[in-house]
């Protein structure tokens, strides 16, 4: 309890959730998504120069589902969630609470985000899919945020995934992946039919049309 503590006290006095919020009548609401964006992953950047001296576990579970659980309770407030998630790091298949001070290792199910939904904005220059996450936070798919899908080797069903930031991702829910086939176009590729969709000029293969 006292690290779980701990870390929410950290993390609330850097005020970071409001530190991310930026402004301007004049852009477009693509360009204003594209600027929250890189302002938060611009904060995020200045984990890579966090050494923490002290280093251990803390019993934190993020479920399939996105939820997150303290010794086997699940929070109960979305903006303590939220906290906890910015301070949220990946090292290879292990993840972290990792602050300047401390870095606890934590249980994450499969990702430890969940993009909820998907809608496609066209600015007249560029057309751009934008999922919202559980926990609220938009991702804009394209070069540097990419969506990969794996097949499920138990089920054979599709996994998709978007990266969301500093090498985590985001599992999207299978309402939003529907939705992706909906606007995908047919691409045929050795004389396979494949899904294909477009965001920020980059397309992205969704899997076979055919199976």
């Amino acid at each position: 309890m006292l690290r779980f503590r701990s870390i929410l006290t950290w993390v609330d006095s850097q005020n970071i959730i409001k530190q991310c919020s930026i402004y301007s009548k004049a852009m477009s609401e693509l360009d204003q998504l594209l600027s929250d964006i890189e302002a938060a992953e611009s904060i995020s950047m200045a984990r890579k120069n966090w050494h923490p001296k002290h280093q251990g576990s803390i019993d934190i579970r993020i479920a399939v589902d996105g939820t997150w659980y303290h010794e086997g309770r699940a929070f109960q407030r979305a903006a303590l969630t939220k906290l906890f998630a910015t301070v949220l790091h990946r090292e290879d298949k292990n993840y972290f609470l990792l602050t300047p001070v401390e870095k606890l290792s934590i249980q994450v199910d499969d990702a430890p985000f969940v993009a909820a939904m998907v809608e496609q904005i066209n600015d007249g220059e560029h057309t751009a899919l934008v999922f919202t996450t559980n926990l609220g936070d938009r991702i804009v798919a394209d070069e540097a945020h990419p969506i990969r899908v794996e097949i499920d080797p138990q089920s054979g069903e599709p996994r998709p995934y978007i990266h969301f930031r500093d090498g985590l991702e985001a599992l999207i829910s299978r309402n939003a992946f529907f939705e992706l086939a909906n606007l995908a176009e047919i691409s045929q590729r050795d004389g396979c039919s494949y899904l294909v969709i477009n965001s920020m000029g980059v397309d992205f293969n969704l899997g076979r049309a055919d199976e």
